[in-house]
């Protein structure tokens, strides 16, 4: 079926992008992810439990925006090229984000663990801005 023609469109756009140039940034995994790790300081230091319960819950919500902002990089910023020039990326990805999950810090209230997460963000973080210098 044709769409009439008043509904054709008179001019086709294309984008390199999904979104302008400059919005992602690895930083705001980076971010949320200190926020865990600051959660699990403060869980140690504190033995209250309605207080510990809540650091629970706003922890795993912090981890679930480090593995969201983690995804975005991998699946939009990331093109073939880059995977191409670094073999490494997809399984770097891949463990970053479940260490942001369910196996890692989303699921531990160890400081330890937050600052591994942190380590292998700054690894893709590396990544990243050199292939924005390219």
């Amino acid at each position: 079926m044709r769409l009439p023609r008043i509904l054709t469109p008179r001019v086709t756009a294309s984008a390199h992008c999904d979104l302008p140039c400059g919005v992602y940034d690895p930083a705001q995994a980076r971010i949320e992810a200190e926020s865990v790790k600051m959660i699990c300081e403060k869980y140690q230091a504190n033995t209250d439990p309605e207080y510990r319960t809540r650091a629970i819950l706003i922890k795993e919500q912090r981890a679930e925006l480090v593995k969201h902002h983690l995804w975005v990089l991998w699946t939009d910023y990331f093109k073939p090229q880059h995977f191409e020039k670094y073999p490494h990326l997809h399984q770097l990805f891949n463990e970053t984000t479940k260490l942001a999950g369910s196996a890692g810090a989303k699921g531990s209230m160890d400081p330890a663990v937050a600052d591994h997460l942190l380590q292998k963000i700054d690894e893709i973080a590396k990544i990243f801005w050199e292939t924005k210098q390219a």
